[in-house]
């Protein structure tokens, strides 16, 4: 049980890997080598991370990002002894990188589901949109600030 749900994991974080290094060296410019090794120590966490939270799903139902997070978290604080292999490796990974990919999966998500969404009454619709475009605005608006602080634009 738990050698098929690992082997279906590292499947798909094999395939978000690709994804992220291909959107890392083409948008990004980074260097092939550093953004392999970055992504690949990231899916290495996921994956124990998902690991871990699949085995603890038994005991307690808490959701697997908090899992993964946590190990990140551990890894990469101050006083773990591989902190300093874990910065190193993954600072040349941009994040935002599979933002693009992620966009056009959510996109393709909503698009097949647009009819079924539709029948649930123009009200919904409408507030939906709302709250997608005031959802969009105000994250663009808080990037902006936080951009302008930090003196990146």
């Amino acid at each position: 049980m738990v050698r098929k749900y690992f082997v279906q994991q590292l499947g798909l974080l094999l395939m978000v890997s690709v994804v992220i290094i291909l959107t890392n060296v083409i948008g990004y410019k980074m260097p092939v080598g550093d953004s392999i090794i970055g992504v690949l120590l990231l899916s290495a966490i996921s994956l124990v991370g998902l690991t871990i939270s699949n085995f603890m799903s038994r005991f307690v139902k808490l959701p697997s990002m908090m899992y993964v997070s946590l190990l990140g978290l551990l890894l990469s604080c101050p006083v773990s002894p591989v902190k300093d292999i874990v910065v190193e490796t993954t600072t040349p990974v941009a994040f935002l990188a599979p933002a693009t990919a992620l966009g056009a999966f959510a996109g393709i998500s909503l698009g097949k589901d647009l009819k079924e969404f539709a029948k649930m009454g123009w009200k919904l619709v409408l507030i939906t949109l709302f709250v997608i475009t005031g959802t969009f605005i105000f994250s663009a608006l808080v990037a902006d600030v936080v951009l302008k602080i930090t003196g990146a634009i």
